[in-house]
């Protein structure tokens, strides 16, 4: 990868925090990975960074079950933030949930590029930001697709 991202976990599995974390710095994926275990964390974040775009993230993984601030709040949140931010933010959801409705109201938020079941594994994840790297500058960075991790592997 050309220009390796700064990503943004939030999500309340600190197994799956220290597993992905080492996997994507193992190889060589990231500037710098930011971990929150729930959206009001990564909230407050961006709004104490809205103005500095090097602090901010590329790439969101964003999970939908969580404590304090769950992935729907997050996303509600964000989209009035949004226009606030000088930086083009991708987000992913990254769930354990199969639920169609849980689906398809992700289908309708713009801000979310695409909805992946976990387990999302670190080669997954490499698939990704090597896609975003290439679509990058082609896209409004708004595309959508329902992945699997077993459709990586």
């Amino acid at each position: 990868m050309n220009q390796p991202f700064i990503l943004c976990f939030i999500d309340d599995d600190e197994i799956y925090h220290y597993t992905v974390t080492r996997s994507l710095k193992s190889l060589g994926l990231t500037k710098k990975v930011l971990i929150f275990s729930d959206g009001e964390q990564a909230m407050w974040f961006l709004i104490d960074n809205i103005a500095n775009n090097e602090n901010l993230p590329d790439v969101i993984f964003l999970d939908l079950n969580m404590p304090v601030m769950n992935g729907w709040q997050f996303i509600e949140e964000y989209v009035k933030l949004k226009p606030k931010i000088g930086k083009v933010i991708t987000i992913y959801v990254i769930t354990s949930s199969s639920d169609p409705a849980d689906l398809e109201r992700a289908k309708v938020i713009s801000e979310i590029s695409d909805y992946i079941i976990k387990p999302a594994k670190p080669e997954m994840i490499k698939g990704i930001l090597e896609n975003l790297e290439r679509t990058i500058g082609s896209t409004d960075g708004n595309f959508f697709f329902n992945t699997t991790a077993d459709d990586v592997t």
